[in-house]
């Protein structure tokens, strides 16, 4: 085999890693842009709940979003805030509002996951129906808690509400907008296509209601930068994947500061691809191995790279193999080549759906200089740089 053979095959393997989740990204955009199934409402059922609110140093936002779940509960019901490693006033803020609050204090295990464990063992001492998980900066839609919380104790499994990235006041950049239309993709449209398919979707981190039994399942104390995810992983294989609730809403702001943007970016998506690389290989071949299908939806979504990336991959992936279609390697730029028309008529969809409110079309194709800004972000996942949990700075 010849040099141009080797570096054909291997352009070609590359293009097809990327054709895949260009593909699974592509079918959920379809499915989530043509009319599919009815929603669920949620029944008429009103089972306890336990709201389970992780903190950690939030004394400048806790206070409203304490308030804003106060006026969903009905009587019976819990709030319960974790005031985790605080070096603030978010405990005492919390007690002024009402709310049950416990304190956790370790250096060591840091991290939401461990929060959440700390939470749930808590209320084990007297375990509501469906325990609902919200961060310290959220919002709920009026009657998301009842829909989602319903809807869980309905079927047995967590729901996930519709949770929305929004831009702060006074923030208009491209490179926001951007931002701000790349979390409706992955928050709303990508779970609404799977829901209408029939599948499960991710965790989100937030918004999210699990009915009790679920706990004894799955053990929470994983330690991920993206324990949602890891968490909606775990829970697909032993059989509790999570519904999509697409008419409740939580919401929260992207942060207001560049320090903030960058920290919660930073742990978003090396808790991502981490978890590709430790977890989706395996799951898949579990998922194939005994049939499961739901994981196997789930892991082939989880297997979609952050849109960044995936376009940056793919740019350098088809530049050389149109270099190399010089000498008569055609294979590999047309594998490449379908992938980023997978990928772009996708993007264009997703606009067309949920970005024409907050973008344009001509800042959508400032898009590349977006991505050459996250190079270095990349580089140092590739070289394996630790990144630690860190909670995003506010202001």
């Amino acid at each position: 085999m010849g040099i141009l053979e080797i570096v054909t095959f291997v352009l070609t393997c590359a293009g097809i890693l990327l054709l895949i989740p260009a593909a699974v990204l592509l079918i959920e955009i379809v499915a989530a842009v043509l009319p599919g199934k009815n929603f669920r409402g949620p029944s008429d059922a009103r089972p306890t709940l336990a709201v389970l609110v992780p903190a950690h140093d939030e004394a400048l936002v806790i206070a409203d979003t304490l308030r804003n779940i106060s006026s969903e509960l009905s009587p019976g019901d819990r709030l319960l805030v974790v005031a985790d490693n605080c070096t603030d006033a978010t405990a005492e803020i919390a007690e002024a509002h009402g709310a049950e609050v416990v304190r956790r204090s370790d250096t060591y295990l840091r991290g939401k996951s461990y929060a959440l464990d700390f939470g749930i063992r808590h209320l084990a001492n007297a375990p509501p129906d469906v325990v609902v998980i919200v961060d310290a900066d959220c919002r709920l839609d009026p009657g998301c808690l009842r829909t989602i919380g319903a809807r869980a104790h309905e079927i047995g499994r967590p729901v996930q509400a519709h949770y929305e990235l929004l831009s702060p006041a006074g923030s208009s950049s491209p490179g926001r907008a951007i931002a701000v239309f790349a979390a409706k993709t992955k928050n709303y449209l990508r779970p609404l296509g799977l829901y209408r398919l029939g599948l499960p979707c991710q965790l989100a981190g937030t918004g999210m209601a699990f009915p009790w039994k679920i706990f004894s399942k799955v053990d929470l104390k994983s330690g991920e930068l993206t324990e949602d995810l890891v968490l909606g992983l775990d829970l697909a294989r032993v059989g509790f994947a999570a519904e999509f609730s697409p008419t409740a809403r939580v919401t929260s702001h992207f942060p207001t500061s560049a320090e903030g943007t960058k920290t919660q970016r930073a742990r978003w998506e090396t808790g991502h691809l981490t978890t590709i690389r430790r977890r989706v290989p395996g799951l898949l071949f579990e998922a194939l191995r005994t049939g499961n299908v739901k994981l196997l939806g789930l892991t082939l979504d989880a297997a979609v790279p952050p849109l960044a990336l995936q376009a940056m991959a793919l740019m350098a992936v088809l530049f050389a193999s149109l270099l190399v279609s010089a000498w008569g390697g055609y294979t590999a730029l047309a594998v490449s080549a379908l992938a980023a028309a997978f990928l772009g008529i996708s993007i264009f969809l997703a606009w067309k759906s949920v970005g024409r409110d907050n973008i344009t079309l001509t800042d959508l194709a400032r898009a590349p200089a977006y991505v050459i800004l996250k190079i270095p972000l990349y580089a140092q996942i590739f070289r394996g740089k630790r990144i630690s949990w860190i909670r995003s700075k506010r202001d």
